[in-house]
């Protein structure tokens, strides 16, 4: 069983035809904040597909390579590239040491991947990783059931809200979109 991973904040959303994910900028070493505008968040495979991670930042780099890799070989294909991601990652003894979790979304899916091999996907499109995780998280469920925001506008909140409670996620905030596919 590994630690929780601190030092990172990450919320994915997909809300009236949009897909958006957003993380905060804190990177930490132990109990020192080395950067405060990080970039946790990118677009992948032309732009159709968002990814964020949490962990080390060496080791999500290596992760997200390995995930472009798979995104190419099935053409885009968002679920099959998450399934075979996760199962090299629980068969190579080098992916198997890496320290980080990443949420991948497009215009229909949207999967939270850990380094324990396990695929999460949401039943409510809503999902969040990483330290202030579960004040995000609880954050934007709320959002989406007693407001009409748009996605990017709970995701900016919902991410300002997590910064105010958690020590590990500050409120340099970067945004991915996708909307109706694009």
């Amino acid at each position: 069983m590994r630690p929780q991973i601190h030092g990172t904040t990450i919320l994915g959303i997909r809300r009236d035809g949009c897909a958006v994910i957003g993380g905060d900028g804190q990177l930490s070493l132990e109990d020192t904040i080395i950067k405060s505008k990080g970039r946790k968040v990118r677009k992948l495979f032309g732009g159709t597909v968002l990814a964020g991670y949490a962990g080390g930042a060496a080791d999500a780099l290596a992760l997200l390579e390995v995930f472009e890799t798979k995104l190419k070989e099935f053409n885009g294909d968002l679920k099959r590239s998450v399934v075979e991601l996760a199962k090299e990652w629980r068969l190579d003894r080098s992916l198997r040491r890496l320290e980080a979790d990443m949420m991948v979304m497009d215009a229909k899916d949207l999967f939270l991947v850990t380094g324990l091999g396990e695929i999460i996907e949401p039943d409510d499109d809503v999902i969040a990783l990483g330290s202030g995780g579960a004040y995000a998280l609880s954050a934007a469920r709320a959002l989406m059931k007693f407001t009409n925001l748009s996605a990017r506008e709970i995701v900016q909140a919902a991410l300002e809200i997590a910064s105010e409670i958690c020590v590990y996620t500050n409120a340099h905030i970067s945004i991915e979109e996708l909307k109706n596919g694009k």
